[in-house]
């Protein structure tokens, strides 16, 4: 067995959490939580030693995600250039949300959801984040108010505002 065995399986259902809520879409979060499995065990001799496996892990997951996403509209849009229409099939993982914070959660952009799903869910630190992020601390805690702040009006207010939280 190889040394990262344990640790990966252990972080598996949280990835594929955090994949399912990025792609709406069971099978497409299996997909991309084997493809981030596949590339941390790849790069794993150049990985930094003193980082955290978990951010290290949901980092290369939330890239694989936006690289995925950006090549899906360069297909669309080439498709609609070279068809002179655009692809109108409906999603598979299009469902009816019953719960009105659901659909507002469902309403805020790829980093929104996932910074309130990294914080509040994973558990992650501010600075885990800031690290996945590549950005400053202080930006990390502004976007997260700020998609907080979004998630509260897109639910008309029925969500309470977030309990202060120390920092580490």
């Amino acid at each position: 067995m190889h040394e990262l065995d344990e640790p990966l399986r252990e972080l598996i259902p949280r990835l594929r959490r955090f994949a399912v809520s990025l792609t709406r879409n069971a099978s497409s979060a299996d997909d991309l939580v084997q493809s981030t499995l596949e590339r941390a065990i790849t790069h794993w001799a150049d990985k930094r030693i003193e980082g955290d496996l978990r951010a290290w892990l949901f980092s290369i997951l939330y890239r694989q995600f936006l690289d995925a996403h950006r090549r899906t509209r360069r297909y669309a849009r080439m498709l609609e250039f070279f068809t002179g229409r655009e692809d109108t099939q409906p999603s598979v993982e299009r469902t009816v949300i019953a719960q009105s914070t659901l659909q507002a959660f469902d309403q805020l952009n790829t980093e929104q959801r996932a910074l309130l799903l990294w914080v509040s869910v994973e558990g992650l630190s501010y600075k885990e984040v800031a690290e996945i992020l590549d950005v400053p601390l202080g930006t990390v805690m502004s976007r997260l108010s700020r998609a907080r702040q979004a998630l509260r009006q897109l639910s008309d207010g029925e969500i309470a505002s977030p309990s202060l939280r120390i920092l580490k």
